[in-house]
């Protein structure tokens, strides 16, 4: 297992490496200048022009990108310049919003995937099966920022249950938390459900036809008991590899969410930062983000290996 983890972080670095030259490369072929963003239209020439020399903006995209290099060395990401305050102190005030989001959003994953792709693996050809992935290929041919759209027309303008957006922490009002999260994790997780039932009815048909299952079920064991201690925990070990991916995607999904319901997360400071030409932010939030993502890769290894005692003998 240490042997695994080593080698998973050690796989990290290169990773993080390339997302940042690719991220430093792409901002600056934005078009505009921040220096003028940041003097506001009324600016002399020479008054952004001495923005751009306190940015570094008119060094070489070598000589910058060193200079950021050199910085993250030392743990400094810059400062954002559309905020004024360091880039690891916006993003960090800003991740516990998307991960209780994400969290959210997984929770209603995994209760409608799981239940839906098991329940139609058990019913298979059946009317509850036909209409169980009816019902998932909806999930997923609904774009999120679509589905969000129709939802904050129907739940809140029409019927007015729930506020249109905004973010209510769960410390200060674990109701009100509740309220302004429900639709954007709905809208987020309802895609990814979808995804997930179809692959764990696959995985299940798949493990129910094994030999072992036919013999538990000719021993005489409870149909429950075949299903949950023998089908699905061997059928959870490819599941879980697309649980991980759905973590990822829900991350990265949270920048449409975020910005639809006006929710202060990372995705939406990225698509600030973006929009006002926020060199420093857009670097330094893309590569925390990809660092949370890697993170999550590796969370899922772990859970692999766990769940099958071959991948850590393999790895050891």
């Amino acid at each position: 297992m240490g042997a695994i983890l080593v080698r998973r972080l050690a796989s990290a670095f290169p990773i993080l490496a390339i997302v940042s030259i690719l991220t430093f490369g792409m901002i600056h072929l934005i078009p505009g200048d921040p220096a003028a963003a940041i003097a506001g239209l009324s600016a002399t020439p020479e008054q952004v022009a001495n923005i751009r020399r306190d940015l570094g903006l008119d060094q070489p995209l070598l000589s910058q990108l060193f200079h950021w290099y050199a910085n993250l060395f030392r743990g400094d990401l810059g400062r954002s310049l559309l905020l004024g305050q360091p880039v690891v102190e916006a993003t960090m005030q800003r991740l516990p919003v998307t991960v209780a989001l994400s969290a959210y959003a997984l929770v209603i994953t995994l209760v409608i995937g799981l239940a839906t792709g098991i329940i139609a693996a058990l019913r298979q050809n059946t009317w509850i099966d036909q209409v169980a992935m009816v019902l998932a290929m909806i999930g997923i041919s609904l774009p999120n920022f679509y589905l969000g759209l129709l939802m904050i027309i129907l739940f809140a303008v029409e019927l007015r249950w729930l506020p249109t957006g905004g973010y209510i922490a769960f410390t200060d009002d674990p109701l009100g938390w509740l309220a302004t999260s429900t639709m954007p994790a709905i809208s987020l997780a309802l895609l990814l459900a979808g995804l997930l039932a179809r692959i764990t009815r696959s995985t299940m048909l798949e493990v129910l036809r094994q030999d072992y299952i036919r013999t538990a079920r000719a021993k005489g064991l409870p149909n429950r008991k075949v299903v949950v201690k023998h089908a699905l925990a061997n059928a959870m070990i490819p599941i879980t590899t697309v649980i991980g991916i759905i973590v990822s995607l829900m991350i990265s999904g949270s920048v449409v969410t975020e910005t639809l319901f006006s929710i202060p997360g990372i995705g939406q400071l990225l698509t600030q930062a973006v929009l006002n030409r926020d060199y420093p932010m857009v670097q330094g939030g893309l590569l925390i983000t990809t660092a949370l993502l890697v993170l999550v890769n590796i969370g899922v290894d772990v859970c692999y290996a766990l769940l099958d005692p071959r991948v850590r003998y393999d790895g050891a």
